[in-house]
């Protein structure tokens, strides 16, 4: 066995065949949980190199692979079989051959060629037609790979063989975002760039290659590598590291560690959160996040000890014990609005609100800007610039989500922020703040202005585009507005809305047509989507909701009399107001423009500000295939699902690797068309499906959920079916 760290340049220059064995599963990695993170990790990489080409940065760390050898004919190009960390490896020619395509059809020769050489073997070691690609997947998967990497530039992927296919989508997805990197600055510098993406794929990214010879046991070594131990966090090593360097000083570490990191071990540290798709311990993505209020600049989990180290020794320019302490204070802060943004009811300063709805965002991204603004060894920002540098944040932040717009460059555009404040003066960082968010360009940037806002809310159906925690944040806003909380100004009735406590309810039901007759212009389908605007959505208490839930506008039962009786909230009472006696269709888009309004009140943009990328935001429909549930461990190929309704033949249906389903010998690409085939007629497939047979009976749909629950985008739920909260 031979083990080696490696660089895709090392791993694929030489001609050989990897070969992936009929028997693995076939390929199922997808945006959201690995090609996102990994072309982040090479953007990140790539612009450290651009911004600095003569100290290129740390390497990136990919993982391990594990090839055996192939006893082959001398003189025949050299295979070996990939054991472990195939889907790494077919992701990489995926990502390479599309970057050549991107180099071909932008003129960039040199970058193309270097790149091709590790991706096509030349012809002359040829003996098969497959013998042209470094890697060779499984026969499932074959004839789209083939169709992909033998695709010319520029790739035309709606003419390709399953166009649809994971590999297909794996390749368009890397060449979109290489060619939105690269023409990020525009033509003049987008060679410069295209030749720092080139060198950081080739030559800044590695791999441990543990190689095997043909008599060894693969599947042993395999086993071993797998096994689970304890992992140490970047609190624990950062840990090590302080009290290593203060016992070598002569520190009294004792009393360091009673008085400054002693806390760090307590639960409110040490439990787990979620920050992007990974839970780490509190205290870890503390330590990340000061870093970058510190820096100003873009780190990644992986980097936090190296980076921390590099930090202790070379940036800081304070001894030891300073340096804890700096950290111990800082930490006192972060934990204080974070207690604060936590609490359901009562008075919020502007900090603690600001942090409760981020989090309600789930954006970790923004904590290093608030412990930059809030720094306790540095010059306090006064009140005024400090809640006008909130409020930009904030408004950039939910605009973006109500347009729906990507997240994907967030957490770079937060270190450059902090960078530009690190820069100006703190006595008007509020502006730097404003005028920062009011430049952004691109469709990844940009802060939506109140047009696109208004556009987009007529007719977003928001139940079903956005989280519930972000619409019912959104709704609470709007009451807080309603009661006159503006900014820091104490409304009169001096109670704002709990938070996190109530509700949404659509005032004209889901199942509208059982007491609310269809009348207006527009068609039945059309009203099935209207129901789902904002201006059809409102807060309930849960028993309230329950008591009218699907009920009529008026009558004994009804939600009006309901409402006017039980309810205090003056979101409903303008919802009264408007709705006298009969809720339309022609009231709910009048109620979605009045809604739309407060919310650019809430959430104001500069005078003037005016945006011109609301066209380049992608908006498109993501679906969720069984696929995905499996490449996230919750689902295993060859688990059972049991139907919900019994079926005269006792028929199940089995997960097979590539996520479709094999019902008694056939095989069916979808959840539906597999429960439609035990049922004998239509049925939404995540619905019809149990996973557990018996008690608690829990629905295909709730792995669903938990699955969207991981993501850090908004998923589209067109599904009949799947924005129901019940599994019975």
């Amino acid at each position: 066995m031979e083990t080696q760290v490696r660089t895709p340049q090392s791993v694929f220059m030489q001609p050989q065949r990897l070969i992936v064995p009929l028997f693995q599963r076939p390929y199922v990695w997808n945006e959201e949980n690995q090609w996102e993170p990994l072309w982040q990790d090479i953007s990140r990489v790539a612009t450290r190199l651009l911004a600095n080409p003569e100290r290129p940065p740390f390497p990136h760390f990919l993982g391990a692979v594990v090839l055996q050898q192939v006893q082959n004919p001398v003189g025949s190009m050299q295979e070996r079989v990939i054991i472990d960390g195939q889907q790494r490896l077919t992701t990489l020619q995926l990502m390479l051959d599309a970057l050549h395509a991107e180099f071909e059809s932008m003129g960039a020769r040199q970058p193309a060629s270097r790149v091709e050489t590790l991706v096509c073997n030349q012809e002359a070691f040829w003996d098969r037609p497959e013998d042209r690609y470094k890697v060779w997947p499984t026969n499932r998967d074959r004839a789209a790979f083939n169709a992909v990497m033998s695709a010319e530039a520029p790739v035309d992927y709606s003419t390709l063989v399953e166009p649809k296919a994971r590999m297909v989508l794996a390749h368009k997805y890397f060449g979109e975002q290489a060619r939105g990197w690269i023409d990020l600055n525009g033509t003049d510098e987008a060679l410069d760039r295209a030749t720092a993406l080139e060198r950081a794929v080739r030559e800044l990214l590695q791999v441990v290659v543990i190689d095997l010879a043909p008599d060894e046991n693969a599947q042993e070594i395999f086993e071993t590598l797998n096994a689970r131990g304890a992992q140490l966090t970047a609190a624990d090593l950062i840990k090590n590291f302080i009290f290593q360097r203060l016992m070598e000083a002569g520190e009294d570490v004792e009393a360091i560690y009673e008085q400054q990191w002693k806390e760090f071990e307590t639960g409110f540290w040490e439990t787990e959160i979620a920050s992007g798709r990974v839970r780490y311990a509190r205290s870890a993505i503390f330590l990340n996040q000061w870093l970058i209020a510190r820096t100003g600049e873009e780190i990644v989990a992986r980097e936090v000890f190296s980076r921390f180290k590099r930090y202790a020794e070379f940036d800081s320019e304070l001894p030891m014990p300073r340096l804890v302490d700096r950290v111990h204070r800082t930490a006192t802060v972060y934990r204080s609005f974070l207690d604060g943004a936590e609490t359901k009811t009562g008075p919020l300063d502007r900090v603690e609100l600001f942090a409760y709805r981020t989090s309600v965002l789930e954006s970790e991204v923004i904590k290093p800007f608030i412990l930059w603004l809030l720094d306790p060894d540095e010059p306090e920002v006064p009140r005024p610039q400090l809640i006008k540098a909130l409020e930009a944040a904030e408004s950039w932040m939910v605009r973006r989500m109500l347009v729906r717009a990507t997240t994907k460059a967030y957490n770079q555009v937060i270190a450059e922020l902090i960078t530009q404040m690190r820069k100006g003066d703190r006595a008007i960082v509020g502006d730097i703040v404003e005028n920062y968010f009011r430049a952004q360009p691109g469709a990844s940037r940009y802060w939506p202005d109140d047009d696109e806002l208004r556009r987009e809310l007529r007719s977003l159906l928001a139940y079903r585009r956005l989280r519930r925690g972000r619409l019912r944040m959104v709704l609470e806003a709007i009451e807080d507005h309603c009661r006159g909380w503006v900014g820091e100004e104490v409304a009169l009735g001096g109670e704002r809305v709990p938070r996190a406590q109530l509700t949404i309810e659509h005032v004209m039901p889901r199942q509208w047509r059982m007491h609310w007759p269809f009348a207006g212009t527009a068609g039945e389908l059309e009203r099935d989507g209207l129901i789902h605007t904002v201006g059809n959505l409102t807060l309930l208490t849960h028993r309230l909701n329950s008591h009218v839930s699907n009920g009529p506008w008026l009558g004994e039962n009804g939600k009006q009399g309901a409402i006017k009786k039980s309810d205090v909230l003056l979101l409903n009472r303008d919802l009264l107001q408007i709705a006298a006696d009969d809720w339309t269709d022609d009231k709910i888009a009048e109620r979605t423009a009045r809604l739309t309004e407060a919310i650019i009140e809430i959430w104001p943009v500069p005078a003037g500000h005016h945006s011109v990328f609301a066209e380049q935001v992608a908006r498109g429909t993501r679906r969720i295939e069984l696929a995905d549930l499996i490449n996230a461990g919750l689902i295993e190929a060859g688990q059972m699902l049991y139907a919900r309704i019994r079926n005269p033949r006792g028929l199940t249906a089995t997960v097979l690797s590539d996520g479709s389903l094999d019902v008694d010998g056939a095989i069916y690409q979808t959840p539906s068309a597999a429960a439609a085939a035990i049922a004998g007629k239509h049925e939404n497939g995540w619905w019809y499906f149990l996973v557990e047979k018996g008690p608690p009976r829990k629905a295909l749909r709730r792995v669903w959920r938990e699955y969207v629950e991981q993501l850090t985008v908004d998923v589209d739920e067109d599904e009949e079916g799947l924005d129901d909260e019940d599994d019975a």
